[in-house]
């Protein structure tokens, strides 16, 4: 029998029927698809057409009314989601967001991704994003104690070491970790792995913290390396001033590249000669407060650009480091203008479709979020491991297999995305994600 070409136009109007009014999960599936129903149709490879049909839609979605008192004892209300997108490759594994803007399109999109970027790691996860539309802006320690509380009572029954483990995300930090962690606990009665990003006191994995920012930098190294150059001396503008960004920059300076952006919802702060270390400390400490960049700058008498973005910078190389479609299409016309050389999504998904066609089409490098952010999720799988053997590994040895992660990941790019022209990143990161969860489902007799 002949082959039946997928067609990508077909696909994907099927999909948008089958999951209306979800734009960001629309984008995710349209940015795979692109690249990997022409690598099916190459392979003439009808279990894999089936297969991703199959990974087009997550295997559940879990949603829950938080309620929870504020500091007025009056009662307020949230929506909580869990999307368990798929645990062919092993336990659900995925962060928890609390941010206004999560939605049930911003939970598949994130479930996506996480499955694919899980499968890029080479560790035994399956993918899952979950979260609530609580916003932690402006509520006191108690308030979110308490959000915590109420949330993790409604999500504990859906979650377990061996079924799902949940991690941090926007909003969700080591602190709110901990909140969750012991009501999982005192619901439960177990003390177990069910979620990781937890403090090394009681099961953390050392330098989690570190771990996305980190593993950015070591696959930039990576990238560099093989176009015959380094870090070293590049001009870097980075958005955002959270965890991955702040350790994307530590990193960075480490390798005597220069930062010259930082960037919150308010504006970016620039400068010139780039970031020193103290500078980036005083910045660090200041966002562990809850401090505005403005409100920094203007008594540090920084340079700020309120209201914009650091992309018009003219910089060697950029990280977006902050939210899902924050580089626009006229903000990657700006980076290709000013000679960027290379785009690190430390994000996920930082770039739109239409920035990424931008930058592709000047053949400027673009390294997926899947590929780059995947050292935080690594560490995580880290963590379960560390749980399951009750031992704690020492920082030396955290940071080298997150080095070899991270390594491997380039390597797995390279197998699908190097050709004559070059590397396509994006490319290698979508097809190499899709093939190894294809394999599995495939050896289940899915297809």
């Amino acid at each position: 029998m002949a082959y039946n070409a997928l067609e990508t136009d077909r696909f994907l109007d099927e999909f948008t029927k089958r999951h209306p009014h979800m734009p960001e999960f629309h984008q995710a599936m349209a940015d795979v698809a692109e690249d990997v129903i022409p690598h099916i149709n190459a392979r003439r490879n009808e279990n894999e057409a089936r297969i991703l049909r199959y990974l087009s839609s997550p295997d559940r979605v879990i949603s829950f009314r938080v309620t929870w008192q504020d500091d007025d004892n009056r009662m307020r209300f949230n929506q909580g989601f869990r999307v368990q997108y798929s645990n062919a490759m092993g336990v659900y594994k995925g962060g928890l967001r609390f941010h206004p803007g999560v939605d049930a399109s911003v939970l598949h999109f994130l479930a996506f991704e996480q499955t694919l970027k899980n499968s890029l790691t080479g560790l035994p996860m399956g993918g899952a994003k979950g979260g609530a539309d609580f916003d932690p802006k402006g509520r006191s320690d108690a308030e979110i104690r308490r959000f915590c509380q109420a949330f993790m009572t409604q999500l504990a029954r859906h979650i377990g070491p061996d079924i799902d483990v949940p991690a941090g995300d926007i909003g969700v930090g080591i602190r709110e970790i901990a909140w969750m962690f012991d009501q999982y606990r005192t619901v439960t009665g177990h003390f177990s792995g069910v979620l990781t990003g937890k403090h090394p006191t009681f099961g953390g994995s050392c330098f989690r913290e570190e771990a996305t920012g980190y593993g950015c930098v070591y696959l930039a190294q990576e990238v560099m390396k093989k176009r015959g150059d380094g870090l070293e001396g590049k001009s870097c503008t980075l958005s955002g001033a959270g965890n991955v960004a702040l350790h994307t920059a530590r990193k960075l300076i480490d390798c005597d590249a220069k930062v010259i952006t930082l960037s919150d919802s308010d504006g970016f702060v620039r400068f010139p000669e780039g970031i020193g270390r103290e500078t980036l400390e005083q910045i660090a400490d200041h966002k562990a407060q809850r401090g505005r960049l403005e409100a920094l700058a203007g008594e540090e008498g920084w340079e700020f650009h309120s209201g914009e973005k650091p992309w018009s910078v003219p910089a060697d190389l950029a990280f977006p480091c902050a939210t899902q479609n924050e580089l626009k299409e006229s903000d990657a016309r700006c980076l290709v203008e000013n000679g960027c050389d290379a785009v690190f999504e430390a994000a996920n998904m930082p770039c739109t479709s239409a920035a990424s066609r931008v930058l592709r089409e000047a053949e400027v490098i673009l390294v997926p979020s899947k590929a780059v952010n995947a050292g935080g999720v690594a560490v995580s799988g880290m963590e379960i491991s560390q749980n399951r053997m009750r031992l704690r590994w020492p920082v030396e040895r955290v940071d080298e297999e997150l080095r070899k992660v991270m390594t491997d990941i380039h390597e797995a790019c390279l197998e699908f995305g190097e050709d004559s022209r070059g590397v396509d990143y994006k490319r290698g990161a979508n097809i190499a994600g899709f093939s190894r969860l294809a394999q599995v489902i495939d050896y289940y007799g899915v297809s």
